[in-house]
């Protein structure tokens, strides 16, 4: 750590002040060298290199043996510092990366996803965070194994907490390729073990501590990354310096263009989809919200499934286990959705501006209308043509782009927004650089939620309780490696989009682990056996329907799709933990005492002297 008079947590001002006028200033040279005459693509390496190893000298330096400091940073992190932590853990590759380009391709609907996300914030802040605090535990799967007993608990717990977490980590890796093949012209493939190698550097020597302050300079790049483009777009086409303000106007000129140039109407020919793979044309309105009771029912689903994910995903609530105390784990909570919402409330502008800029016949980057010869020689068509996330199919052969014949992947739409726009090309290396900000520290959380459940609740808890601290350190650090490298083979397979697999790993969590979790803090009667019958058969329901859905062919029941099977898990888990729990028999005094005492937000946390 850096010595500082005082120490590093007490100077953290004046540490992150320091970092951020760096961080513009190395902009600002980069901007310099583009006006030199320097080339995009040794900007790009610049701009990745930079950032990736400012992230990897906070994990050395952060670097520990104590497992106070590795699970939890030793429970001395100020709020507002965890706040940002866990809003750049929370703003992954999919809320960064992909949730402008859904809201850019599916319209209204995806806004499910920031609403969902956000919501799940009420209920981490008044039914879970505090609490769990207050407990005093190191991962969720020791809350669980504690508060109902019994390692078949543990063991669920982790297992859930593996799976739903591995399936989003693999998401974030995916985010890191997506990024590094752009902005280093190498293949996505390629891409994905590059990022991993500097998520790896970030979170297996320090833990805790190294992913916390790792997150906090995260959080700053990814939110000047992200706000800069927008403010700037807004700025350029006409609308003013806050696009939030004139977001509404736009969204009105989008729905005319739209109109005008068919979408909705103009559907991509059956032989173009097909030559374009899994890349997508814009076939939806960006504000097109039926009145029908299906699509009411599907948009509350989505977002009732995203808000119980958020509050159950683990990586979230250990963000919550490093406060120094209930009060300011209540108070980070509030800190964590202010620092969401400056991105969440500047999503829906991003994508409403892209949209102009590629659209509006009155703007000299649009595309649609022009002659497709033109359109590919653009410099940003080609370099994103060439790494696959993009083609132009000219489906009618008239030679003339229109709006059924331009494919991408939804995920470069945030990436690829300043080349499209017409901004300078440092603007492009800017979001590179948080992009992977973004996809990195909430892959730093996840594999570390990952590790820590293994080795603290499986290895330390179950198998060697009597293993010392640094065998339990180089297990997790061993298992981090492990998990990593899986996660970077599978995200290398493109099973499915960033958005997509997010869902599914929230679905995940929210049928195992949402239920337990609560009624563990609320309901004395909840007992062992409840429990252990509402994760499995929750996660096991939910994950049978996605199954049978996504990979089956079953028709979707009443609208529950692969990216809501949380509505079949929930209740599930729900009725068996009720059921189960009133039929067996009730949790002993001193099990339903200690839930008295969670509920209390005041005082010593129960497990502290214990880990």
């Amino acid at each position: 750590m850096i010595k500082l008079e005082g120490g590093f947590v007490k100077n953290l001002g004046k540490v992150y002040s320091i970092y951020t006028l760096g961080f513009l200033g190395f902009v600002i040279l980069m901007a310099i060298l583009e006006w030199s005459g320097v080339s995009n693509t040794m900007i790009g390496w610049l701009f990745v290199a930079f950032t990736v190893l400012i992230y990897a000298l906070i994990g050395v330096l952060s670097r520990t043996m104590d497992t106070g400091q590795y699970y939890v940073a030793g429970r001395e992190v100020p709020a507002v510092y965890n706040g940002m932590a866990t809003a750049a853990d929370w703003m992954s590759g999919a809320s960064f990366i992909a949730m402008a380009g859904g809201i850019y391709l599916k319209g209204y609907p995806y806004m499910a996803f920031l609403v969902g996300w956000t919501g799940g914030y009420v209920l981490v802040a008044s039914l879970i965070a505090p609490y769990l605090r207050k407990f005093g535990c190191y991962t969720v799967p020791d809350f669980i194994g504690t508060r109902y007993g019994g390692n078949l608990a543990r063991f669920c717990a982790v297992f859930i907490l593996v799976i739903a977490s591995f399936t989003y980590v693999t998401a974030q890796i995916n985010g890191t390729g997506t990024v590094a093949s752009r902005a280093l012209q190498i293949p996505f493939e390629v891409g994905v073990w590059i990022g991993l190698s500097g998520i790896l550097f970030c979170s297996m020597l320090g833990g805790m501590r190294a992913v916390t302050w790792t997150q906090v300079a995260q959080y700053i790049v990814l939110i000047v990354a992200y706000l800069i483009p927008v403010f700037w777009m807004s700025n350029k086409l006409g609308y003013g310096l806050i696009p939030h303000l004139a977001q509404f106007d736009a969204v009105a000129r989008v729905q005319e263009l739209e109109a005008a140039l068919g979408v909705k109407q103009l559907m991509p020919t059956a032989e173009a989809q097909a030559a374009a793979g899994k890349l997508s044309a814009l076939k939806v309105g960006i504000n097109d919200a039926s009145s029908s009771a299906m699509a009411k029912w599907k948009f509350f689903t989505l977002v009732l499934c995203m808000m119980a994910g958020t509050a159950s995903l683990p990586h979230v609530l250990m963000r919550y286990f490093t406060t120094s105390s209930v009060k300011a784990a209540r108070q980070s909570v509030g800190f964590s959705l202010l620092f969401i919402c400056l991105l969440y409330l500047t999503a829906p502008a991003l994508a409403t501006f892209t949209k102009l800029s590629l659209l509006d016949p009155n703007v000299a980057t649009s595309i649609i209308g022009k002659s497709i010869a033109t359109v590919n020689n653009l410099e940003w068509i080609q370099q994103w043509s060439n790494v696959g996330f993009l083609k132009i199919i000219d489906g009618n052969n008239d030679g003339i782009l229109q709006i059924n014949e331009f494919f991408m992947r939804g995920d470069i739409v945030v990436l690829a927004t300043p080349e499209m726009a017409g901004l300078p090309y440092v603007i492009s290396g800017l979001v590179a650089a948080g992009g992977l900000a973004a996809a990195m520290s909430t892959a730093d959380g996840l594999l570390l939620a990952i590790a820590n459940a293994l080795s603290h609740d499986l290895y330390y808890k179950i198998i060697d309780p009597k293993a010392n601290t640094k065998t339990r350190l180089i297990v997790a650090r061993v298992l981090l490696l492990v998990i990593g490298i899986a996660g970077a083979f599978v995200a290398s397979l493109k099973l499915t989009s960033i958005l997509g697999a997010v869902a599914w790993a929230f679905c995940f969590a929210n049928s195992g682990l949402f239920f337990p979790l609560i009624l563990g803090v609320w309901w004395k009667r909840a007992n062992r056996a409840g429990a252990i019958a509402g994760m499995i058969g929750g996660f096991g329901s939910g994950a049978l329907y996605l199954y049978m859905v996504q990979f089956a062919g079953m028709e979707p029941w009443i609208g529950i799709d692969g990216l809501r099977f949380g509505m079949i898990g929930m209740p599930v888990s729900l009725i068996l933990m009720v059921v189960v729990s009133l039929m067996t028999e009730e949790p002993d005094k001193a099990t339903q005492d200690m839930v008295d005492q969670i509920r209390v937000a005041k005082g010593k946390p129960l497990l502290d002297n214990e880990h």
